[in-house]
């Protein structure tokens, strides 16, 4: 970590990776705790102090009192699963307002940016998504085309300002036949937006560039993971923002001169939410067995989630286009109990093998894996990686000769205490 610098922690597979609980382990190192993209589709898993925490939009250093939180403009954020998840928190003891600033600039999830999302999909039949149905995509696409309502607009002539964007959704969704009630929704969604008044609204460019030139830390937190960008992940399996490295610079308006750690998170196996191609998904006992015991189930949404060994070709990918420094690998006590340990390192695309990743991966992708003995231990209980039996330290060794990155952070059960920092 630097001084005056910017660390960015993201993920590295297909989201899920276990990034809030890795920010809240990391927090204490840093002055300033930001997320810079997604929405409340994001849920970030916190376990410490017999208490569990889901958080949507509020970022995960939340729980450490001395530090600033900010939701900077690369986030979507809807007042009233905001207004929820804000009183919850506070409702357990953690007071927000004097902690948590808001970016004018973070755009706004309406209610008929729901029922548009429900009616794309819709629409799209067998070739759906798998989005959340949370209204981040279409809001998304409001921004781009310039017709989005953002956080500032609810300090001047908000009704208004409102009332159009809303004109605007209604005649897309009549045009396409779709039928919907958001009474309940809006009233609710209004209430939320007096609840967000009560915040800190700022201008947070300038907020965190004068931080940083005050030689003060930041900690930004991705949400989703690379797999999933806009951009570099499995188009159009993806979500609607840029989940990389550089997402940061353009989500909270920092220059790149100031990035400092890059922190790839990835889980020992890899796991995947919705539809889309997944190479190495297992389909068995085995995969079945991986669900249950990662209880792999979505934060926000619920759903199963699709499991599998990992994939180093898309985590070499992954590394490349986020200039990862350094690893941090999740759920390792997850295949605590497997006699044997599988890693995809290659693909065989039409009948060729490459180490690189393809253009397109839904199609006639075998995955190449090296089998490595299990170690069979429980490590739930270990403090150092001195206990490791051997059998895990070579798993380790192998993953790095394979990503030619250091693996630094090791979790090994979900509580705040089971993570085990490497020399």
């Amino acid at each position: 970590m630097n001084k005056g610098k910017v660390d960015v922690l993201l993920g590295l597979q297909w989201g899920d990776e276990g990034k809030g609980k890795v920010v809240d382990v990391l927090t204490p190192r840093y002055d300033v705790v930001a997320r810079f993209q997604g929405g409340p589709n994001a849920g970030h898993t916190l376990e410490f102090e017999g208490q569990k925490y889901v958080l949507r939009s509020i970022p995960s250093g939340i729980f450490q009192g001395d530090k600033v939180n900010v939701i900077g403009n690369g986030v979507v954020l809807a007042p009233d699963l905001f207004m929820d998840e804000a009183r919850a928190l506070e409702q357990s003891g953690h007071p927000l307002k004097e902690r948590l600033h808001i970016s004018k600039k973070a755009h706004l999830i309406m209610p008929t940016h729901r029922v548009l999302d429900a009616a794309y999909e819709a629409q799209k039949g067998k070739n759906r998504v798998g989005t959340t149905g949370k209204g981040i995509g279409p809001t998304y696409t409001d921004k781009v085309s310039r017709t989005g309502l953002r956080v500032g607009d609810i300090l001047e002539d908000f009704p208004q300002k409102y009332a159009a964007a809303k004109a605007r959704h209604e005649a897309i969704l009549q045009s396409l036949g779709f039928e919907y009630d958001i009474t309940e929704v809006e009233k609710r969604w209004m209430e939320g937006v007096e609840y967000l008044r009560q915040f800190p609204i700022v201008d947070s460019e300038h907020e965190l560039n004068k931080m940083l030139s005050q030689g003060k830390s930041v900690l930004c937190e991705g949400a989703q993971g690379t797999m999933l960008d806009v951009d570099f992940g499995s188009y159009p399996y993806v979500t609607s923002s840029n989940t990389i490295c550089a997402g940061a610079c353009t989500g909270l308006g920092i220059g790149p001169n100031r990035i400092g750690e890059v922190y790839g998170i990835m889980k020992a196996y890899c796991t995947r939410v919705g539809a889309g191609p997944f190479p190495t998904e297992l389909f068995d006992e085995t995969g079945k067995r991986i669900r249950d015991l990662g209880h792999e189930y979505g934060a926000v949404t619920g759903r199963e989630r699709r499991c599998g060994w990992i994939d180093l070709v898309a985590l070499r990918y992954s590394i490349m286009v986020n200039g990862v420094t350094k690893l941090i690998m999740m759920k390792s006590d997850v295949l605590d109990g497997f006699e044997t340990i599988k890693a995809c390192t290659a693909y065989k695309v039409n009948g060729k093998l490459t180490r690189d990743f393809p253009y397109d991966i839904e199609h006639d992708v075998v995955p190449i894996y090296s089998e490595l003995p299990g170690w069979m231990t429980d490590m739930t209980h270990f403090t150092s990686e001195e206990q490791f039996p051997q059998q895990f330290k070579d798993y380790i060794a192998f993953l790095e000769k394979e990503l030619e990155t250091p693996i630094t952070i090791i979790s090994i059960g979900p509580d705040r205490e089971q993570t085990i920092l490497r020399k």
